[in-house]
C-alpha cells in the first residue's frame, strides 16, 4: 500500500487505489483491499486524486474506491468532482459510504460511479463488486430479439422512488400518488415525464385514488415480462389528466409471487428508460422481489406513525435488511400525521421515537384531516382537491427537493 511500492521495479503494477480523507478511518476496507489485491493497490488523498488521474500511472488503474462518511457531506462537491474526473478518464468508481444520506449517494451514482457498498463492508461484498467490474458487459441482443426493447428504446434514465408503508394506514399510497402528481408539475417550462407503478397486486389502490379503471392488460404484461417491449409497456399504462402515466394494480387479487425479481427488474428498467421519475407504490408485505426494488430505488421511502406497531415494524424491517446485507442507507423514514410546529410535547415524542429506533426521521407529514379522505374518495390528487392543505404543501416541498437534487446532479455531469 505504501508509495514506495510503485518505485520498486519488480513490484506488481498498481491496479486500484483507495481515495479518502484518511484511509485509516476505514480499516476494514484496508483489510479487504489487501485480501483481494495484495500489494497491487495504493492510497491517495482526496485532495491529490484529481491531479493523479492525469498522470501516466493512472492509466493502469482498473478502479478506485472512494471512501466517505457523513463528515464528507459538508463538502460533497469535492467528492463529486473526483468521481466525475475518474469517469472521464475511463476509471471505474466504487463508492464506500458510512452513514451518508441517500440523496448524496444518488448524486455520486448520477456522476457515473459504478457501484456502492455500505461501510462496514459486508462479508465478500468487495470481492463481488470487483468480479462484476471485471466481467465484460453482455453483448447486445440480436435485432428483433423480444428483450431488446427493454433498454435503450428511449432517452431517459429515470429516478426510482419507492414508497413502502410499514403499517396499514400510514399514508403510503397517499404519499406515492401525490408525490408522483407533484413531480409532474414541479417544472412548468419543462415538465418531467412521470409514471407510478402500483405493485401491490392484491390491495393496490392507486387506481382508486386517481379514479382510473383497472385494465386486463396489466395482468398480461406482468405474466410475461420476457416478451415485453416498449409498445406493450406503454399500452398497459393509463393516463391521468394527460400528465401522469399509471400502471394500476390488476383487476383480480393475485398472489404476490406471481412476479419474480427478474420480472420486476425488467419492469423498472423499462419504466426508467421512458420516464424521468418512476414512483413505485409497494405492498406493506416484504416479498422476494422487495430486494430488487430496494436495489433499484434511488430513495426508498418508508411511512410510519407515532405508535407502537410502526415502531416495532420499523425495527423488524431494519433488522431484516441488515441480516441480508441490503442497503439500509437507502431508507428515508417518513412520519405521517406528525405533530404541529407548536406541539412541543409531540415533537419531544418524535425525538424519543427516533432515538429509540436509532433512525433519522427526515420527512414530517402533517395530518391533512378530512380533505385527504375526500380527495381519495373523489379520485383526485390533493393539489386538485385542496391545494392549500398542509399535507399537500409538504409533499409539494418534497417533490421540489427531489427534483432540485436531480437537476443539480445532472448539471454537474
Amino acid at each position: 500500500m505504501s508509495s514506495s511500492v510503485a518505485l520498486q521495479p519488480d513490484a506488481a503494477p498498481i491496479v486500484a487505489c483507495t481515495i479518502s480523507r484518511d484511509v485509516q478511518n476505514f480499516d476494514l476496507l484496508i483489510e479487504d483491499m489487501e485480501a483481494e489485491l495484495g500489494e497491487s493497490w495504493g492510497d491517495i488523498s482526496i485532495e491529490d486524486a484529481v491531479a493523479f488521474f492525469g498522470q501516466p500511472e493512472a492509466e493502469m488503474l482498473e478502479f478506485v474506491a472512494i471512501a466517505i462518511d457523513d463528515d464528507d457531506e459538508g463538502d460533497l462537491s469535492k467528492v463529486i468532482h473526483t468521481v466525475k474526473t475518474a469517469v472521464e478518464n475511463n476509471i471505474k468508481v466504487i463508492v464506500i459510504a458510512e452513514e451518508v444520506s441517500p440523496i448524496a449517494l444518488h448524486q455520486l451514482l448520477k456522476m457515473g460511479a459504478s457501484e456502492f457498498i455500505p461501510y462496514p463492508l459486508p462479508e465478500g461484498a468487495l470481492n463481488d463488486v470487483i468480479e462484476r467490474l471485471r466481467t465484460p458487459p453482455p453483448s447486445l441482443p440480436a435485432h428483433g430479439d423480444a428483450t431488446s426493447a427493454v433498454k435503450g428504446q428511449a432517452d431517459c434514465e429515470g429516478v426510482v422512488l419507492a414508497v413502502h408503508g410499514l403499517a396499514g394506514g400510514t399514508g403510503a399510497t397517499t404519499l406515492a400518488v401525490n408525490l408522483a402528481w407533484e413531480l409532474t408539475m414541479v417544472d412548468k417550462k419543462n415538465p418531467p415525464k412521470v409514471c407510478i407503478l402500483d405493485l401491490d397486486l392484491q390491495f393496490g389502490s392507486v387506481s382508486t385514488f386517481l379514479d382510473l379503471p383497472r385494465r386486463d392488460a396489466v395482468y398480461e404484461l406482468l405474466s410475461d415480462t420476457e416478451s415485453m417491449d416498449r409498445e406493450s409497456f406503454m399500452q398497459s399504462l393509463i393516463s391521468f389528466n394527460d400528465s401522469l402515466q399509471v400502471l394500476t394494480a390488476p383487476n383480480d387479487m393475485l398472489p404476490l409471487d406471481l412476479i419474480s425479481s427478474e420480472d420486476v427488474e425488467r419492469l423498472i428498467d423499462m419504466a426508467r428508460a421512458n420516464f424521468d421519475y418512476v414512483v413505485i407504490d409497494m405492498p406493506s408485505t416484504v416479498v422476494q422481489w422487495t430486494e430488487c426494488v430496494l436495489q433499484s430505488a434511488h430513495v426508498y421511502f418508508t411511512t410510519l406513525e407515532m405508535d407502537m406497531r410502526s415502531a416495532q415494524n420499523t425495527l423488524r424491517m431494519i433488522k431484516a435488511l441488515k441480516s441480508e446485507d441490503l442497503p439500509v442507507s437507502k431508507l428515508r423514514h417518513v412520519l405521517n400525521r406528525a405533530p404541529k410546529f407548536t406541539d412541543l410535547s409531540g415533537k419531544s415524542r418524535v425525538k424519543r421515537l427516533s432515538e429509540s429506533l436509532d433512525i433519522s426521521i427526515e420527512v414530517h407529514l402533517p395530518d391533512g384531516l378530512k380533505p385527504v379522505l375526500q380527495a381519495g374518495d373523489h379520485g383526485v390528487p390533493l393539489a386538485e382537491a385542496a391545494a392549500k392543505n398542509p399535507l399537500r404543501r409538504e409533499i409539494q416541498k418534497l417533490a421540489k427537493s427531489v427534483h432540485e437534487v436531480n437537476q443539480s446532479a445532472e448539471a454537474a455531469i
